[in-house]
């Protein structure tokens, strides 16, 4: 697997549960280079522009336009694996303090 590293926002085509349609939305790539070698899936973690709902392992991005999003928006705790073919294009890359932050909220969230 190639192309996306860990740091990554990526626009995602997510297909809607009735599978009526598709959505594009961004994610944060935060499986790791070994993982990527070994498979050929992505680990993601949700990001939404909804800053005023933050949950448990939710983190506030700080840098969101360095980071290539286009509003202010929140790293959630939201993992999902997916192919490497649903990701669209990559937007950005996280920036580091904000990066640290968002593995932060994913030990807390995952007991690690």
């Amino acid at each position: 697997m190639t192309g996306y590293k860990r740091g990554d926002v990526v626009l995602i085509g997510f297909v809607f549960s009735d599978e009526s349609g598709r959505k594009l939305r961004p994610a944060l790539v935060v499986s790791s280079p070994a993982y990527h070698r070994g498979r050929r899936e992505v680990v993601v973690a949700a990001i939404t522009s909804n800053v005023r709902r933050r949950l448990f392992g939710d983190h506030l991005i700080v840098e969101w336009k360095a980071a290539g999003l286009l509003f202010p928006s929140v790293a959630t705790g939201v993992l999902r694996t997916i192919t490497g073919t649903m990701i669209e294009r990559t937007l950005g890359t996280m920036p580091r303090s904000d990066m640290d932050a968002v593995d932060q909220q994913l030990r807390r969230a995952l007991a690690l």
